[in-house]
């Protein structure tokens, strides 16, 4: 195990510190905020911009949303509850919550509460955004899966990254412990941890700096904040509603690198629990899709496994990396969705120059002469479509979003910036069955951006029933 000295963090801190300030100016990102931990020291570095419309600066303690980094905090108040006999990972979800159930009749049945934590649960509900409020929400979430949301494949079969899941184990969690989300989060997980600047709403964040997402105006190229906070409170367990800084998530990823024992020393999860998280759960087999745990995606860089997640707010990005091998923690957020690139450069610099770790080169080559013929159709999932034609000898897919109604519609225009159609995308195969897009640079694929990749699955009577995108399946109509 390689070991930084003290030294070694402080040039880390420089390095971040200028790869923000260049990357943040050429790409429009208003304010960048990170931290590492590696063996006992630990750094933050905040630059820019916190908010373009009040000038407020990005601090150190500045306060983002978690997105989809939250779903780890969920799957570990779900272990917790593993841990005190109150749930069981191989019992059918609806045996805890009887309302449990999907448009297609008995297809919640089968739906256990492992399958929600590990993305393998088939729930068809990616785009699901039920407008409630207050304690209320995550129950008015699963009612409306009944009418609204069916599947995408048998639970078990295949790996889909699931909002839908994350949200129904919300609510199964305020079920068995009788406690709302919003609370359990805060008793559970921030008290013990230790994550003193989180909060659960944007009543509490207000109170203090809180950084805001932006949105790239086409025109000028001028980053304006988002007009939207943050999603529903029917989203908090997927991450719509938590709130904190990179010191209490470097807090909490500590936690998970110290098998389940917070920085203060209190045990908030079990060591088997810990560990179960970081087993494979599910690997599709394809490297657009890295081996999925629960509540961690297990991203292979070379021999070393980086436990992460990151996650999208309206106009926000975050990530949490932890290394176990190298005890090591990183953790960022910028405050426009381009930030994910600098992110992404910034973990794989950690792992190459101070941890020594060998990056192997995930796609060495394109193939000529691959048929395509059993890609092109038309996918589906909730309110998606997907058209695939070959166009000059190249896979061109158009993107279609189909909202069920005007509330929908509205939510899900505002968390994309008004964004709600693609320009036609290009792919050009790796190989049979994997495709990249058209123009990027092989080395682009090596670190977190493999999930722009394609991969088409289960290829029957010369059709493939499935694509993968970025970790989400559609399915062939």
């Amino acid at each position: 195990m390689l070991h930084m000295n003290n030294n070694a963090l402080h040039t880390v801190e420089a390095q971040i510190r200028e790869q923000a300030a260049a990357y943040c100016a050429s790409n429009h990102v208003p304010g960048f905020v990170a931290g590492v931990y590696h063996a006992g020291e630990q750094i933050v570095v905040a630059h820019g911009t916190a908010n373009v419309a009040t000038g407020a600066p990005m601090l150190e303690d500045t306060g983002f949303l978690f997105g989809s980094v939250t779903k780890v905090l969920t799957t570990t108040l779900v272990l917790r509850q593993v841990d005190r006999g109150l749930l069981d990972l191989d019992t059918p979800v609806v045996k805890y919550l009887p309302e449990f159930a999907l448009t297609a009749p008995g297809a919640a049945d089968k739906i256990l509460v492992r399958h929600l934590i590990s993305h393998t649960n088939g729930i068809d509900a990616d785009l699901f955004f039920p407008d409630a409020k207050g304690r209320d929400a995550l129950k008015a979430y699963v009612n409306g899966l009944a009418s609204n949301c069916g599947t995408l494949f048998e639970p078990g079969e295949q790996l889909s990254y699931s909002n839908g899941g994350m949200i129904v184990a919300g609510r199964l969690l305020e079920v068995v412990t009788g406690v709302p989300f919003p609370d359990l989060l805060e008793r559970d997980i921030y008290a013990p941890v230790g994550m003193a600047g989180s909060s659960t709403s944007a009543e509490q964040a207000i109170l203090r700096s809180t950084a805001v997402g932006h949105f790239l105006d086409p025109e000028t190229m001028a980053a304006k904040p988002t007009g939207m906070f943050m999603l529903p409170d029917t989203w908090g367990p997927a991450g719509g509603t938590p709130i904190g800084t990179i010191a209490d998530l470097l807090a909490f990823g500590r936690t998970h690198l110290a098998g389940g024992v917070s920085p203060s020393g209190t045990r908030v999860l079990s060591a088997e629990s810990t560990a179960l998280m970081r087993q494979v759960s599910h690997d599709m087999a394809t490297p657009n899709v890295p081996p999925m745990g629960m509540g961690w995606v297990l991203y292979p860089f070379g021999d070393t496994t980086v436990l992460a997640m990151s996650g999208a707010s309206p106009g926000g990005v975050s990530i949490l990396c932890v290394v176990p091998e190298h005890d090591l923690v990183f953790t960022a957020f910028g405050n426009a969705s381009g930030a994910i690139m600098l992110q992404d450069q910034i973990l794989q610099r950690l792992l190459s120059e101070h941890l020594g770790v060998q990056i192997p080169t995930l796609v060495t080559e394109m193939a000529h002469d691959v048929d395509l013929t059993p890609y092109v159709g038309t996918y589906r999932s909730n309110q998606l479509r997907i058209d695939v034609s070959i166009v000059e000898g190249q896979l061109e897919e158009r993107m279609t979003y189909e909202p069920t109604d005007e509330s929908q519609k509205q939510i899900f225009t505002e968390f994309a910036g008004g964004m709600t159609s693609a320009p036609p995308q290009r792919y050009v195969p790796i190989r049979p069955g994997l495709f990249a897009p058209a123009g990027y640079p092989l080395e682009t694929f090596d670190g977190y951006l493999r999930l722009l990749l394609v991969s088409y699955h289960d290829v029957r009577d010369g059709q493939a029933r499935f694509r993968n995108g970025g970790g989400r399946l559609t399915r062939r109509v």
